[in-house]
């Protein structure tokens, strides 16, 4: 029927339905899928090619060599004889192993499992009379691209650990490229950029067993923050529904740093950057991100592609805080340059400067999300650094791992960190040099090349630095002593979150420090957690199973910060996931209706049923089925929907899958689990008809916050979409706290 041909399902893996024998009919490679987009087709100096953004793909239609030579065969190397050794002469091979052998680069220490996405910005010109920057001029759009990346773990590992998210975007101004690198975090561990190497060696798994992977849950982590209490700011934030974000989509970022902008006249205004996303800031209940771990480690990524494809574009604010440039750059007594403190919202409101619209998965992975390049250096005229102190390492530190990590100084000529913008560098030669350069002068002042390039006043868009003064001083290895405070911004985070959050907070605390092997870590962390919040500290030393000690200093309260909290709100519900259990008994044109419902609010509808295939017959337009009991878990959906009587699958046996339990059951085991832990995680469940049935077997109670019922379609849907919008039932959940 025409209705189901409309809903757009995302995941198919490739442009066309492929066939189902081998296809033997040579043809041209196909495009890229529609939700794909390459990088710009600029050359390795920046200048329009005028090609179409796949031109650097593979095409023809026959398999060569890498220098074009036409194969008649890959799979058997050249032999003496069918069982002879294989020959020297098979370049072939020699070419192919090789290749294979050098497909890997070193991954990045840190941030090393990543999603990316193309997009746009459009600038409001909101920031235009602060800042001289050409893509923040008013309607101005500018290409980007955007990673996303875990911190601690290694490629392989899984999204949805406990961790800080990387939030790194590049513009691709007119003026050359512009990396604002973040996180999903505004504070960071360290004070300094010269600790670095040592927060990183304490939460990376231990050196003798590379074990844990891709979490903070262990000795060597906590035993550095609880002796270097700097760290008690971010890893608070941490410790929060922050640490697991239900999705990169409802993430929010943070430049972290306190940076300049300059206006054409030269004037300065201190800023932070905010990333504000327009369906809200959302995280998972640790439960349901420890069975994402296992069911499906690729979540995240898998999650801001589908919505791509799906059209539900994720989209951002951002926006700016700014203060007075001031000699010593303080604002409301919190110290600007220090990059463990962050300035509340209800001080200095966040004010929108421009929205991102995420609209185009890779063509490649490895061409652009793994080899993307960002450094804090990149900058525009208009926007510049500060004295942060790690900010500062790390305007060294990036450009040094992107030499090593890509082969050397050329990384700027792969197509996805090509400014868009021209480029006369005077640099030459190198490994992997792609551009060739002409004239016979690369070296200023120069006559035989024209004299060319010349240099650009500001007027003509140069970058000037700005004229801050540097005080003469003497030189030592010391912090102001505004750095000193490493309480009162903890406190002040967990006092502004509700009882709920604050609950889960003292859960997070309780499970890392209950994984580490040593007593004297673990109490060390609770002296911490004393002069944090005393109720804090006596609710996980209770969990621990030690004594909760006194306060050892007098920390200042400050006046909570509603902002902080992620619950209250309700926010669009374009791009969430709600699952529909039907079956045979389900009454196939509600099913539809449903479908079309959730389709049209921009609602990812996935039918869950016993087997795959369709439900109903093809002449009556059967609907096609998403997932299957045996494939579907509670925590893929946003909400579940029971259109079906449960009955048990074909397969609802213990021997084909542990999760079906007892076979003699009257409904199938596994559509109970999946309802009772979308209960269990506050998510919205609605039924009608015989799915009811259903909602009775997991023991959910008619008047539960967030539980729907009805007698149709109709009656169900709009309220389930209306519970959307607030991410959950939070109800559900009996504060300890409160």
């Amino acid at each position: 029927m025409p209705e189901e041909s409309a809903i757009n399902i995302p995941g198919a893996p490739a442009g066309e339905p492929p066939a189902v024998v081998e296809p033997t009919t040579p043809r041209e490679t196909l495009p890229p899928k529609p939700d794909q987009q390459g990088p710009e087709a600029v050359s390795p100096t920046g200048s329009p090619t005028g090609a179409p953004e796949h031109s650097r793909a593979q095409s023809g239609q026959y398999l060569t060599t890498a220098q074009g030579l036409r194969l008649a065969d890959t799979d058997h190397s050249l032999k003496a004889g069918p069982r002879g050794p294989i020959l020297l002469q098979d370049h072939h091979l020699r070419e192919k192993i090789t290749h294979f052998d050098h497909e890997r680069i070193p991954e990045r220490v840190v941030h090393a499992r990543g999603a990316g996405a193309h997009g746009v910005f459009r600038s409001y010109g909101t920031a235009a009379n602060i800042t001289r920057a050409g893509f923040l001029a008013k309607d101005v759009e500018t290409p980007v691209f955007v990673r996303f990346s875990t911190v601690l773990g290694s490629r392989g590992s899984a999204d949805t650990v406990r961790d800080t998210r990387g939030f790194s975007t590049k513009f691709y101004t007119d003026e050359g490229t512009y990396d604002l690198v973040g996180n999903n975090i505004p504070v960071f561990f360290i004070q300094d950029g010269i600790k670095f190497p040592d927060i990183v060696h304490a939460a990376k798994p231990h050196p003798d067993r590379e074990i844990p992977q891709a979490q903070s849950a262990h000795d060597t982590f906590w035993d550095f923050v609880s002796l270097h209490t700097e760290a008690q700011a971010h890893t608070m934030w941490n410790m929060s529904d922050r640490g697991i974000p239900r999705s990169y989509r409802t993430m929010e970022g943070f430049g972290v740093h306190t940076f300049r902008l300059v206006d054409a006249e030269g004037a300065t205004t201190l800023v932070k950057f905010h990333w504000k996303p327009k369906q809200g800031v959302h995280s998972l209940v640790w439960e349901e991100a420890q069975i994402i771990n296992g069911m499906d480690p690729d979540f995240h990524r898998r999650d801001l592609a589908d919505a791509i494809e799906a059209g539900a574009y994720p989209e951002w604010e951002l926006g700016i805080q700014t203060f007075p440039d001031t000699e010593d750059q303080m604002f409301e007594g919190i110290d600007l340059l220090d990059p463990t403190k962050f300035v509340p919202e209800e001080l200095a409101p966040v004010q929108a400067i421009g929205l991102m619209t995420l609209n185009a998965n890779p063509v490649n992975y490895f061409a652009e999300t793994e080899q993307v390049a960002f450094h804090p250096g990149h900058l525009v005229p208009g926007i510049d650094v500060t004295n942060d102190p790690l900010l500062q390492v790390r305007l060294f530190s990036y450009l040094d791992t992107q030499i090593s990590r890509l082969g050397g100084p050329n990384f700027a000529q792969i197509p996805i960190n090509r400014p868009q913008a021209p480029v006369n560098d005077m640099l030459r030669d190198g490994m992997h040099q792609t551009a060739v350069h002409s004239g016979v002068a690369p070296y200023r002042p120069n006559s035989l090349d024209g004299g060319c390039p010349f240099k650009a006043g500001a007027d003509l868009g140069s970058f000037v630095d700005v004229p801050e003064a540097v005080a003469e001083a003497i030189k030592q290895r010391k912090n102001p002593a505004s750095f000193d405070d490493h309480f009162s911004q903890p406190r002040l985070f967990f006092r502004s979150l509700t009882p709920v959050e604050q609950d889960h907070v003292i859960q997070a605390y309780t499970f890392e420090l209950g994984k580490c092997y040593e007593k004297p870590v673990r109490e060390r962390q609770l002296l911490a957690l004393a002069n944090i919040d005393a109720s804090l500290c006596a609710a996980v030393a209770r969990g621990l199973g030690l004594p909760a000690p006194e306060a050892t200093e007098d920390v200042p309260d400050a006046q909570p910060s509603p902002a902080l909290s992620q619950l209250g709100k309700t926010w669009p519900v374009a791009g969430r996931v709600v699952g529909i259990v039907a079956d045979g008994s389900s009454d196939l044109e509600a099913v539809r209706d449903a479908r079309k419902a959730l389709d049209d609010a921009g609602i990812v509808p996935l039918v869950i049923a016993p087997a795959g295939g369709t439900l109903g017959g093809e002449s009556d337009g059967g609907i096609p089925v998403q997932r299957t009991y045996l494939t579907a878990r509670s925590t893929e959906f946003d909400a579940v929907i029971v259109a079906g009587s449960g009955a048990p699958a074909d397969d609802a046996e213990q021997g084909l899958d542990a999760k079906a339990g007892d076979p003699g059951a009257s409904l199938d085991p596994r559509v109970v689990l999946l309802l009772s832990e979308a209960f269990r995680h506050a998510k919205a469940i609605g039924a009608w008809g015989s799915g009811s049935a259903g909602v009775d077997a997991a023991s959910i109670p008619d008047d539960a916050a967030g539980v729907v019922r009805g007698d149709t379609a109709e009656q169900v849907v709009p309220q389930i979409q209306e519970l959307l919008a607030a991410h959950r039932a939070w109800e559900r959940f009996p504060a300890a706290t409160s």
